[in-house]
């Protein structure tokens, strides 16, 4: 979306599919036009980038990603071919061997979805957590964006499961149904005719208007948002088989009154 709406010029990334859905085509579209410049690493490369990233480290050793193109090719340096400077050669210290090193990645804010979090900012995670353990660590400032809040008492509870500690986020954004149209696991599944008819509209910036202006700038509020869903819409996402994982927790979530009296009514 974002690139889509020519709001990126330059990112830095792993995969860029949609899975099932296809090729983001608002993406494409931009790369092709000239608008968009994507710089290309494995998905085991950027982590480590963002490992690198959370423990400070000045760079860090990898044993992938060399010897093919996403070594040779830099986006950022087209005119260098072949590359030295994007996975570039060192020399091991102590066994004196040739070996490539990365860039670490610290992102001066990170934007993450949690499935819940306390109003401290401690979270828990449910399915897959993909790289937003090290991102947390990483990232200079952190804003949480959670599905639901929950009391403290919850993180007591499952202090194991607490993947982002509250000293580590700087705000949390309660926003029911965040994720929409992908998935929040044991809470709603993927709305797959979504999904397809929003990739569909990114082929033209005709389509990408007519988007934007029905499902994104219709709304400035959460209920006006879940409007905008519809709750027969909510009700069959949320009818997901992954729903039990929730149970251990339900005890602890808090209440749209109880979230309003801790913020002042904002």
């Amino acid at each position: 979306l974002l690139c889509a709406a020519g709001a990126v010029d330059k990112v830095e990334t792993a995969f860029t599919g949609l899975e099932v859905y296809g090729f983001p085509l608002g993406l494409r579209r931009a790369v092709e036009s000239g608008r968009t410049v994507v710089e290309d690493y494995s998905n085991l490369n950027f982590s480590l980038r963002l490992l690198a990233g959370a423990l400070n480290w000045p760079f860090v050793p990898v044993v992938s990603g060399y010897g093919s193109d996403q070594e040779w090719r830099s986006a950022f340096n087209p005119e260098e071919y072949p590359c030295t400077s994007k996975i570039p050669e060192v020399v091991d210290p102590f066994s004196g061997r040739t070996c490539h090193v990365l860039p670490p990645i610290q992102p001066e804010v990170a934007a993450i979805h949690v499935t819940m979090a306390d109003p401290e900012g401690n979270a828990i995670m449910l399915g897959s957590e993909w790289n937003r353990f090290e991102l947390s660590r990483a990232a200079k400032k952190v804003i949480l964006q959670a599905d639901l809040i929950v009391d403290t008492g919850c993180m007591r509870q499952f202090p194991n499961l607490v993947r982002i500690p509250g000293h580590l986020v700087d705000a949390v954004v309660y926003w029911p149904m965040g994720v929409w149209p992908q998935c929040s696991p044991g809470l709603y599944d993927s709305d797959e005719e979504h999904m397809y008819a929003m990739n569909n509209a990114m082929k033209t910036q005709e389509g990408f208007e007519r988007y934007k202006e029905e499902y994104i700038d219709s709304y400035q509020t959460i209920d006006e948002f879940l409007a905008m869903i519809g709750q027969e819409r909510i009700d069959q996402l949320c009818d997901t088989v992954t729903k039990h994982l929730m149970d251990p927790f339900r005890k602890w979530i808090m209440t749209d009154e109880q979230i309003s009296n801790l913020t002042g009514g904002r």
